[in-house]
């Protein structure tokens, strides 16, 4: 499976029901500007060390467009990434940067409309020494991610979809959008109604 394109409409919730809290990214690793719009797609991955940002500045050069840059960074102290690098990596097609770490020129970033998900924002650059492998298996917001695993991400969150496991997560995702669009709110709140009441009673709640 190439096409990531189809991702785009599946929201991040359904998407943490099917593939489990394992691949969705802690809460720490937020969009930086809002209203932030979905992204989805394949991942590159990059290993940044504590005070550098080299692999992610090359990175912005070797990915295909449409990818999304996923880094794990060794620390928050330093910029990995700003304006202009994210202006270049827009323009060559890069869907948005999610990094376990910071970033610098917040309003630039903002106002190109570039999709970045971070721990925040810092005004000093790392260095550019240390050469590592690219689109090697990554840690980033708790979750282990593999190139070309699909990342779909937005304002309620970032799930990391392993790339074998797509096909099938994305059939199980519009099964479950269609069986929700098909359930009115009365006939919803009556079966939640349900659950609840059994769990109560389940739990010898009296009230």
């Amino acid at each position: 499976m190439n096409d990531f394109s189809e991702f785009k409409d599946i929201p991040p919730t359904t998407l943490a029901d099917i593939v489990g809290r394992p691949q969705v990214m802690d809460i720490g690793i937020r969009p930086l500007w809002s209203p932030m719009p979905r992204v989805a797609g394949p991942a590159f991955t990059v290993r940044c060390p504590a005070g550098d940002n080299l692999m992610l500045h090359a990175a912005i050069y070797r990915a295909e467009p449409g990818s999304v840059i996923v880094v794990e960074s060794g620390d928050l102290d330093y910029a990995l990434a700003g304006g202009n690098v994210c202006a270049v990596a827009q323009r060559r097609g890069v869907a948005a940067f999610v990094v376990d770490g910071v970033i610098r020129d917040l309003a630039e970033v903002r106002e190109a409309g570039f999709p970045v998900f971070a721990r925040g924002v810092i005004p000093i650059p790392g260095t550019k020494k240390a050469v590592a492998p690219l689109n090697e298996p990554v840690r980033c917001g708790g979750v282990l991610a593999h190139a070309g695993d699909v990342v779909v991400a937005d304002e309620e969150g970032i799930v990391v979809t392993p790339r074998a496991q797509a096909e099938q997560v994305l059939l199980d995702a519009r099964r479950k959008l269609a069986k929700e669009a098909a359930e009115s709110l009365d006939a919803w709140e009556e079966a939640h109604r349900g659950r609840i009441d059994k769990a109560l009673g389940d739990g010898g709640f009296e009230g």
